[in-house]
């Protein structure tokens, strides 16, 4: 068993596994390695905060949970550090681009990594496109607001109002995301950790000014909804507190990823859940929960103790922030592309670098133009439908993995130990599996015909054409 485990990394069949120690030392110098540890950081907090809280923090405090939406994200934050300490874990063992997906061949095997990287494929693509539209929903009201009237043809996908053709700005946003990453890592980093530092600022004068602000009485009751409303709003805001995971898929361009990898993701977790409880508390403690704008919590609560022109700079920083959370997914989508292809589960002519830059060009358009496409002439419901599922079954495929790998390879150097094993993923297991049935029917029909048509192009063509079997065969 041993040998077999060194030689094919074990399985057979569609379950064969590359050993670690092979995709740890493959391809290396392939993508350039310059990213250190806090820019690395900053691409996780940019993944992490953004809708969060300039949006969802406000809309659950008035529908869901009250005051108590400070518990709703730490009860997310805790079941979402189960999965973060697992990858982490992975990391530091496998530094290469593909996150889950990797993690996932590695260790459970070929057709459970290519769904999970197929899945994600989806997903990342289309959370770029939901906040793209979000965004695009905020320049709208602010160009409004300063008296420009837009045609329009360009305010918004066929059938989200009189006369919408397309949501043109959002279309944009993706084409100038796709521009920034296609400049190489180092540039696009460098804008990245700029524009997360300036949303950073923003979310410390926004917790900074409002504190001053608190009326206690407001916090009165702290449960108006009961315990299990901020446990529902836990399920809804848990999608809030992930990104670090697309933040891993860029390993492959760490100086150090082995040690930088697993800080960078519980650097950004910490960091971004320290700001969202401080912030729920500012944002509860300002304004009674009945009267929350649930589209733009702390713009209204401001504005109702005097501070207008606060409430203005908090709205541009709302879209400044949140952009940096389509950087953050459009990097994760191009790098699972990237790796499925290198790997040949997916053509190889995806995996062609720009020659001095080092990034994967061709996929980089490609995400660029789907994202654009499905932005543009999709209603923002319709393709945020599109997400959730496939993320929460990689937490669920990651989780399993670090428990599996740990009792099959204990002698493997790990530069980080995932705390509490096996019972901290088990948790990540099981409430990744719980948040599952929360989604909508069109949720798991849309999942469910994606799945099929990857079974479809795995056994008829990525089965045959992968590099491990290429690799076994006699």
């Amino acid at each position: 068993m041993a040998s077999e485990e060194h030689s094919f990394g074990g399985g057979s069949g569609v379950f064969r596994r590359k050993p670690v120690e092979q995709i740890a030392a493959e391809h290396e110098g392939e993508l350039t390695r310059v990213l250190g540890l806090w820019q690395l950081t900053a691409i996780g907090i940019g993944g992490i905060i953004g809708a969060g809280i300039f949006a969802l923090a406000g809309a659950v405090a008035h529908e869901t949970a009250g005051p108590a939406v400070v518990i709703s994200f730490l009860i997310a934050g805790v079941a979402s550090a189960a999965a973060a300490f697992s990858y982490a874990e992975f990391a530091g063992l496998i530094p290469k681009a593909g996150s889950a997906y990797t993690y996932g061949y590695a260790v459970l095997g070929e057709v459970v990594g290519w769904f999970i990287g197929w899945d994600l494929l989806l997903e990342y693509t289309a959370i770029v496109a939901v906040v793209a539209i979000g965004i695009s929903g905020y320049f709208g009201f602010l160009v409004g607001e300063l008296g420009i009237h837009l045609p329009a043809w360009m305010l918004g996908a066929p059938g989200t109002g009189p006369g919408h053709k397309v949501d043109l700005f959002a279309v944009l946003l993706c084409l100038l995301i796709a521009f920034l990453l296609n400049q190489g890592i180092k540039t696009a980093a460098r804008f990245e950790t700029t524009v997360v530092a300036l949303k950073v600022a923003v979310v410390l004068v926004v917790i900074i000014v409002g504190f001053f602000f608190i009326n206690p009485a407001n916090y009165v009751p702290f449960f108006p909804f009961g315990v299990s409303g901020a446990i529902t709003g836990a399920a809804t805001v848990f999608f809030a507190v992930f990104g670090y995971d697309a933040m891993s898929t860029a390993a492959e361009e760490s100086k150090d990823s082995r040690r930088h990898m697993p800080k960078a993701i519980i650097y950004s977790l910490a960091i971004s859940m320290v700001l969202y409880v401080l912030a729920c508390l500012v944002l509860t403690g300002m304004q009674n929960y009945k009267d929350i704008d649930p589209e733009s919590g702390f713009s209204s609560a401001f504005a109702s103790v005097g501070l207008d022109k606060l409430a203005g700079v908090i709205a541009v920083g709302a879209i400044v922030g949140i952009l940096t959370v389509m950087f953050t997914f459009m990097l994760g989508v191009t790098r699972v592309w990237f790796a499925m292809s290198r790997d040949g589960l997916l053509p190889h002519w995806f995996a062609k670098l720009h020659p001095v830059r080092r990034v994967p060009t061709r996929i980089t358009w490609i995400v660029g133009a789907v994202s654009a496409l499905i932005a543009g002439f999709l209603p923002i419901r319709e393709a945020a439908e599109l997400t959730n599922i496939g993320i929460l079954l990689a937490f669920v495929v990651v989780c399993i993995a670090v428990i599996v790998l740990r009792y099959r390879r204990p002698d493997l150097p790990r530069s980080f130990r995932t705390p509490g094993m096996p019972f901290t993923p088990a948790i990540g297991v099981v409430f990744s599996l719980w948040l599952i049935t929360f989604l909508s029917p069109v949720t798991w029909l849309r999942f469910i015909i994606w799945f099929l048509i990857g079974l479809v192009i795995y056994f008829t063509y990525s089965y045959k054409h992968s590099e491990l079997h290429r690799q076994q065969a006699p």
